[in-house]
């Protein structure tokens, strides 16, 4: 979202300190005309996330464990982290930068945690110091319930609502069953405030049995979420062997995983039901093949014939998926060279298509 003239000018500032030589920036034809795809910095390992801070600096998270600090001085480690247990597909994920940033300076973190003999998906909050340097008063505000052994879906997307709530995408850890329980985390989305409390509002605050967290259920492994113009949010999550989808996420509902599937298990098998049950949501997009989705935005940019569009990144086929109307479907493919497991997609404030390439260790923007 672009935030404000002073912000936008102040990080396209920064962005031509840090952005490489011209021999870095490759031309590429889209249906907005011919963009520019350049290289803003290279040499990461594992990178999952993208925040930009008001500063025009900018926040990269690595799954091992390290949160990067980009600005025009270069590249710098923040110190401070919450325990971070990394196994599998887990380690540090997301990281939130709220609006309130500039007064609070307040950060936001997902990442998996050990619990016994498993793991989980967490989320930390801290507050970044003056310099930029470390996280202090660190809080672990929320950890998923009752955890799950193996190393696999722990989702985990963070996106701030429009009213300041906290959404979290968590995967079903590869316990399918569980993304059906309601007093499991696993397979959900769920609804926070700022400090870690429940919202009174959420709908199964005082159903018996249930985590009261819960904001939707059944979903397999989310990891894309975003909210679109209007305020609505929406997640991207990977299917099995075909079947990954784009869902518009609503309280309470249920989205069917395992019992309902557009894609078969690995084996070639039959996942659940069939493709429809009474009382479940249908994807509004789904693919097959899968192209393993991972990170969301809704684009503002500078790039008007894209406005309002969703892309969303493929881990599989190497591209950018371009989503339009109503309801959503790929319209694009946005495919070059630097597009390799695109792990994150994010609007920039200077009006850019950011990504993250995990096949390069790097991260990018498409400009005009």
């Amino acid at each position: 979202m672009i935030r404000s003239h002073k912000y936008s000018a102040l990080f396209s500032l920064l962005i031509a300190v840090m952005v490489s030589q011209p021999t870095s920036a490759s031309a590429l034809e889209t249906s907005a005309g011919t963009m520019r795809i350049e290289k803003v910095a290279s040499g990461f390992s594992g990178a999952w996330s993208l925040g930009f801070l008001p500063d025009g600096s900018l926040l990269v998270t690595e799954k091992e464990g390290t949160l990067r600090k980009l600005g025009k001085s270069g590249q710098s480690v923040v110190t401070g982290l919450p325990e971070i247990h990394v196994e599998g597909q887990g380690g540090l994920l997301d990281v939130l930068v709220p609006r309130d940033f500039a007064q609070t300076r307040e950060l936001f973190l997902t990442h998996s945690v050990r619990q016994g003999r498993g793991a989980g998906t967490a989320l930390s909050r801290g507050v970044l110091s003056p310099d930029g340097s470390r996280l202090t008063d660190v809080r672990k505000i929320f950890e998923m319930a009752p955890g799950s052994s193996g190393g696999q879906h722990f989702g985990s997307r963070l996106v701030e609502g429009p009213r300041g709530h906290l959404f979290m995408t968590m995967g079903e850890r590869g316990d399918r069953p569980s993304a059906q329980d309601l007093s499991r985390h696993n397979g959900s989305v769920i609804r926070l405030n700022r400090d870690g409390s429940v919202p009174s509002d959420n709908p199964f605050v005082g159903v018996n049995g249930a985590q009261p967290e819960i904001w939707s259920y059944g979903h397999r492994n989310p990891q894309g979420a975003a909210l679109d113009g209007s305020g609505q949010l929406w997640i991207n999550e990977h299917g099995a062997r075909g079947g990954d989808e784009v869902n518009r996420v609503r309280k309470g509902a249920n989205y069917g995983w395992p019992v309902i599937a557009y894609g078969r298990h690995y084996s070639g098998f039959k996942i659940g039901e069939g493709r429809e049950k009474q009382g479940m949501e249908q994807p509004v997009h789904y693919w097959d093949p899968s192209i393993a989705p991972s990170g969301m935005t809704f684009y503002n940019g500078s790039a008007s014939a894209w406005r309002g569009d969703a892309f969303v990144g493929s881990l599989k086929f190497d591209y950018i998926a371009r989503l339009s109307g109503s309801p959503l479907r790929e319209v694009e493919q946005i495919k070059a060279p630097e597009t390799g497991r695109v792990r994150d997609v994010r609007t920039g404030p200077d009006g850019a298509l950011w990504f993250i390439s995990e096949n390069d260790g790097a991260i990018y923007r498409i400009v005009k």
